[in-house]
């Protein structure tokens, strides 16, 4: 099986790009923009045409885009997460390949859900921000397209590789330079934000799950379990071995220690937030995640911790 693979150096995309290489049964070819990239291509730029044509010299048997922006202004973001889909659209309807298409989506699609509920996929979209607004226009046009085609909804990524700039990411650098200051309190915002985290490895599973099977529409992946970022911040402090004391800006000072797993009140998940977790989902998300289960036979597989630790690992080595 042939798969052309487009943002194979973006943060899921190396992990996509690394799943895909270990079968044996497929062929990768790379379009992108960088210049590692088999073929360089820019779809927010590039014409529809120029792609048809690649697309039909290479006839790919699966199209797989990781490709777009998370930061930027509306225009930015509609540019590299709407336009470009619009192209690779266009160009899959044009081109005689029949290549199927697995779009990555993300779950600031959905928007802000109810405290304590779990968000399956026929939930209406109520995206919070330019760039959830962006991702679901996207995933729009691949429903719309007439393709061969399923969207993988993916909820709060993490594990090796995760950008310093998101929440566990800053958080991981944060504590890296309290202890390196020897700092015995940390001061953080935005941790009464409750997440559903799942490691990019187990993302890179389930998009290679979907390119072999025949599944269309719209799929969760998630781990179905929201966890709320002081937990993660408390498993963090354990695995980075910082003993100092947690104090929220948005709440009382808390010890560092884990609670996930514990059983949520209803005044935990109506805990609000000052410091909203940059994703326009408000205080809570949860994914519903039985249909990647029934209809692609994934599971998540690696836990929070281990994601975590992978983190904590790469910041410690920062200098």
């Amino acid at each position: 099986m042939r798969v052309l693979l487009i943002g194979a150096n973006g943060y899921l995309g190396r992990f996509v790009a690394d799943r895909l290489l270990a079968d044996p049964a497929v062929q990768l070819t790379a379009l992108g923009r960088g210049d590692d990239a088999d073929v360089r291509f820019d779809l927010a730029t590039g014409s529809p045409g120029a792609l048809t044509r690649f697309l039909d010299a290479v006839h790919p048997g699966v199209v797989v885009n990781c490709a777009g922006a998370t930061r930027g202004g509306a225009r930015e973001l509609a540019r590299h997460n709407t336009v470009a889909v619009a192209t690779v659209c266009e160009a899959l309807r044009r081109s005689g390949c029949g290549a199927r298409l697995v779009q990555i989506g993300c779950s600031s699609e959905y928007g802000p859900s109810q405290p304590g509920s779990s968000t399956a996929e026929d939930a209406v979209p109520r995206p919070g921000g330019p760039y959830g607004v962006s991702k679901l226009a996207a995933t729009e046009l691949v429903l719309g397209s007439g393709l061969d085609a399923v969207v993988l909804r993916v909820f709060s990524p993490a594990g090796p590789g995760t950008p310093a700039g998101s929440p566990l990411g800053r958080l991981a650098e944060a504590m890296r330079r309290a202890m390196q200051s020897g700092d015995g309190e940390l001061k953080l915002g935005g941790l009464g934000a409750q997440r559903d985290f799942v490691d990019v490895r187990d993302v890179a599973r389930a998009v290679h799950a979907a390119s072999l099977s025949a599944a269309q529409g719209v799929i969760n992946i998630g781990s179905g379990r929201a966890v709320r970022l002081r937990d993660a911040a408390a498993v963090l402090a354990r695995v980075a071995g910082y003993g100092g004391a947690l104090h929220e800006l948005d709440g009382p000072p808390v010890p560092l220690r884990s609670a996930i797993g514990h059983p949520r009140t209803d005044s935990d998940h109506a805990a609000p937030v000052m410091y909203p977790y940059p994703d326009g989902c408000g205080s809570w998300q949860q994914a519903d995640v039985r249909t990647a289960r029934d209809r692609l036979g994934w599971r998540p597989r690696i836990n929070l911790e281990e994601s975590l630790a992978d983190i904590w690992m790469e910041a410690a080595c920062r200098i």
